[in-house]
C-alpha cells in the first residue's frame, strides 16, 4: 500500500539499540500512520533511510522499545558502547 502506508522496515541483523527490539522492529514516528505516527505519502524511501540513519547515530532513550538498553544508554553510556561493540562483533562481523 506504499506510498499511502509506510513501508514495513525491520533489521534482520540483531542491533543493540534502545529503539530497535529483538525482532528488528524500529520505533520511529515516520514508520507509523497518524494519529500516533508521522507518515505522509509525500515521504520517500530516501527520507526514511535518512531518518533511520539519524536514529542509529542518535538514539531516543525517552521513547524506547528496549527499556533496559535505554536505561543503560542514559545512565551508563560506557557500558552501552561496550555492549553495542560486542553485539556488532558477534552479529555483524565475519
Amino acid at each position: 500500500r506504499y506510498p499511502f502506508e509506510p513501508p514495513k522496515i525491520r533489521f534482520l541483523t540483531p542491533i543493540y539499540h534502545p529503539n530497535i527490539d529483538s525482532a528488528g522492529r524500529i520505533c520511529l514516528d515516520v514508520l507509523k500512520l497518524p494519529p500516533k505516527g508521522a507518515w505522509r505519502p509525500s515521504l520517500n524511501i530516501s527520507t526514511l533511510l535518512t531518518s533511520i540513519q539519524l536514529l542509529m547515530a542518535e538514539p531516543n532513550p525517552d521513547d524506547p522499545l528496549m527499556a533496559d538498553i535505554s536505561a543503560e544508554y542514559k545512565y551508563n553510556k560506557q557500558l552501552f558502547l561496550l555492549n553495542a561493540k560486542e553485539w556488532t562483533k558477534k552479529h555483524a562481523s565475519q
